[in-house]
């Protein structure tokens, strides 16, 4: 999914919480929450990229979103239950950390930020039932090109995805195993569909809409 300007706030705001907020730095890769957790602070992006996903027990996980400077994660615990995704930071981060009782503050104060936060997870609703009707009745494939020519932009006259992604992220991301994600990605190749610039794919020529 392509970053939105739906979910990232306003400067305004993002200055009025950063000069409130205490702010924690996290390295790549650190674990920054935990599904099922039960901490209540919001966490504003101010620097660095994260990912939100959920995982079964055998390490199996399932990517929902990525999130960059300006967007937020944890309002969901705002209803008093516990975490419903794990974030985890693709580079290193910097967050201001809001727990419940300042956020609680900054909404009465600051009207703008509650909209702000409906508008978002009305966006992240409709984003996750449009994912549910991916997994339900497309196939991986299907999955997988969609995903592709989401992520896709026009850059000097080719088209290519911008995000440094492996097979494993793509496979996290459509629900598959990497495994398949390898064949689906040879199969595409050979037919002249995508290729590799470096870490860069580039879209050829758009994938059929069934392989």
């Amino acid at each position: 999914m392509k970053h939105s300007p739906v979910e990232a706030l306003p400067e305004a705001l993002l200055v009025q919480i950063a000069k409130r907020a205490g702010a924690r730095s996290f390295p790549k890769h650190a674990v920054i929450v935990m599904e099922e957790d039960d901490t209540d602070s919001l966490y504003v992006l101010l620097a660095g990229r994260v990912r939100a996903y959920v995982s079964a027990a055998d390490g199996r996980e399932l990517e929902i979103n990525r999130m960059g400077p300006g967007e937020y994660f944890g309002e969901v615990t705002l209803d008093g239950g516990p975490r419903s995704a794990s974030v985890a930071a693709l580079e290193d981060c910097r967050c201001a950390v809001v727990h419940r009782a300042e956020l609680n503050q900054l909404l009465a104060e600051f009207p703008e930020l509650a909209q702000h936060m409906i508008r978002k997870l009305a966006h992240r609703v409709r984003a996750l039932t449009e994912n549910m009707r991916d997994l339900a009745l497309m196939d991986v494939y299907g999955r997988v090109a969609r995903l592709l020519l989401d992520l896709a932009e026009a850059v000097d006259g080719k088209l290519v995805i911008p995000e440094k992604l492996t097979q494993k992220d793509i496979a996290q991301r459509v629900g598959c195993s990497r495994e398949m994600i390898s064949r689906i990605f040879s199969d595409l190749a050979a037919g002249g569909y995508v290729s590799r610039e470096g870490s860069t794919i580039v879209i050829s020529k758009k994938p059929p809409a069934r392989w």
